[in-house]
């Protein structure tokens, strides 16, 4: 993942998932693409929140994080 979820407390196999899904989010080719991939981010998010026990911290993190990376996307994708 990047700097800003490193202090996310959660097994390896959640933070591999959470990187792939933003580096979908970081390689979006139009404002489509962008939306489908911060959709699916945020449904994950969702379904850690719901299924597995974070912190509320971790979760606002998590939240915070996919944005982040949407709204960067958005902005070199002109948008």
């Amino acid at each position: 993942m990047n700097d800003a979820s490193s202090p996310l407390n959660s097994p390896a196999a959640i933070r591999a998932q959470a990187s792939a899904l933003l580096a979908t989010i970081e390689g979006a080719s139009n404002l489509g693409e962008l939306l489908r991939a911060t959709g699916r981010a945020e449904g994950f998010v969702l379904g850690l929140e719901t299924a597995y026990p974070l912190t509320a911290i971790d979760v606002q993190n998590l939240y915070v994080v996919v944005e982040a990376v949407a709204q960067r996307r958005q902005a070199k994708l002109g948008g």
